[in-house]
């Protein structure tokens, strides 16, 4: 018999109050177990007119605020971001039949943090970031590859790439998290956190 939690959840959802921590040792479970990008995430937006848009980005990183991913700030998903702060992320580990989904609002990191992600990257990537001019209509992939050696030749100094104005970092703040473990017959186990004023509310929800 599998071993449960106290809410009759598998044990696999612990005992804890804070969500962020339940998530860390989930994540830390599925880079051991994911072949490729074990923090893929499906990202989505809608626009000032309620359309919605989605698309896989990679988390890069948490704070005691919530959950930061990078891109350019004029991507089209910067622009819905900037029209209603409002998304939802969703990670998917297929080899653990596991999901966790995350509700709330978005703000920009600070230039410092931005600056220091920024920073850790390889160098061409760096250079990317200047040259692609994100979600914006390419004539042909020789356009692309030319401003990447436009700005390999002024940034020459792998060292010393600045990061460009118009790329940055989300920081979604959530008010809800939700873990996900496949049953059998689709009898899910479901466990989500609500934000209240005192902390964290759990609750259970059908499959």
């Amino acid at each position: 018999m599998n071993e449960k939690n106290s809410l009759g959840l598998d044990k696999c959802f612990l005992d804890l109050d804070n969500p962020f921590e339940l998530f860390t040792i989930w994540m830390e479970k599925a880079i051991k177990n994911e072949i490729n990008d074990p923090n893929a995430l499906s990202l989505a937006t809608t626009d000032k007119s309620g359309k919605p848009s989605a698309r896989m980005v990679l988390l890069k990183g948490t704070n005691e605020k919530g959950f930061i991913f990078y891109t350019n700030l004029k991507s089209k998903k910067s622009l819905d971001l900037k029209e209603n702060p409002q998304a939802s992320m969703c990670f998917y580990w297929k080899s653990l039949f596991r999901q966790v989904t995350i509700d709330g609002v978005v703000d920009k990191v600070t230039d410092q943090v931005a600056d220091h992600y920024f920073n850790s990257r390889i160098y061409n990537s760096r250079i990317g970031a200047w040259a692609s001019s994100q979600s914006e209509a390419l004539q042909n992939k020789e356009e692309l590859l030319g401003k990447i050696e436009k700005y390999k030749k002024k940034f020459s100094n792998q060292k010393n790439v600045p990061r460009p104005p118009h790329w940055s970092g989300w920081c979604l703040i959530p008010d809800s998290i939700e873990f996900w473990l496949r049953g059998e017959n689709r009898i899910h186990e479901r466990l989500r956190y609500n934000k209240a004023n005192d902390g964290w509310k759990k609750i259970l929800l059908y499959p």
